[in-house]
């Protein structure tokens, strides 16, 4: 109950001494990017606050507010998160109009046309499916700690670890084979000097 008194007590007081704008920076500083999104009143920290908090279609809309070259690059990568690939490149355009050495811009804007040509190809990477994911998600609850682990107490041995940690990677196996041979160089012995 203290600590519920306490926060009302420090926001209030924070709302008597910080603009809503200074209140929302504090809070996207802090990560709580939906209620950042809630206090800013400028456009373009709301829309930011919107797009880190995974509110795509808001975000755009937020962003479509300004005509810069970031807004509009801000709004192309909003619309690649909603498969919206063609609108997107309209937007990297647009940027690349208003800013034209805009780098990223471009390199966004070709991954958007590639996408594009991948999701039109029969059998492509999505083959005949909707575009666009079903439903993004950020876990907003998440423990800065982590979460806690469930330990066996029975020891495993070294096959079997490796075999656990073998089925674990994702990587191609060139980059596997890659890192372990940089290991093993990186942990041999030094060459002794021959004896004359």
């Amino acid at each position: 109950m203290r600590a519920i008194a306490f926060s009302l007590l420090a926001f209030s007081w924070a709302s008597l001494w910080l603009t809503a704008d200074q209140q929302g920076q504090r809070l996207f500083d802090e990560g709580r990017f939906d209620e950042a999104a809630k206090t800013f009143e400028d456009p373009r920290w709301k829309a930011t606050s919107l797009y880190r908090s995974g509110e795509f279609e808001e975000a755009e809309k937020t962003f479509a507010q300004d005509a810069s070259a970031d807004s509009e690059y801000n709004r192309g990568n909003c619309l690649v998160f909603l498969g919206r690939y063609d609108e997107a490149v309209e937007r990297y355009d647009r940027a690349l109009e208003l800013r034209p050495n805009f780098p990223a811009a471009e390199d966004n804007r070709k991954l958007a046309q590639l996408r594009a040509k991948q999701v039109e190809r029969k059998g492509g990477d999505m083959g005949d499916q909707k575009l666009g994911a079903d439903e993004i998600r950020f876990d907003k609850n998440q423990s800065p700690e982590g979460q806690e682990t469930k330990i066996d107490n029975e020891p495993i041995n070294d096959s079997a670890m490796q075999s656990l940690w073998l089925r674990k990677i994702q990587t191609e196996p060139a980059d596997f084979l890659r890192a372990k041979f940089a290991y093993q160089l990186d942990n041999s012995p030094a060459p002794r000097p021959a004896k004359p």
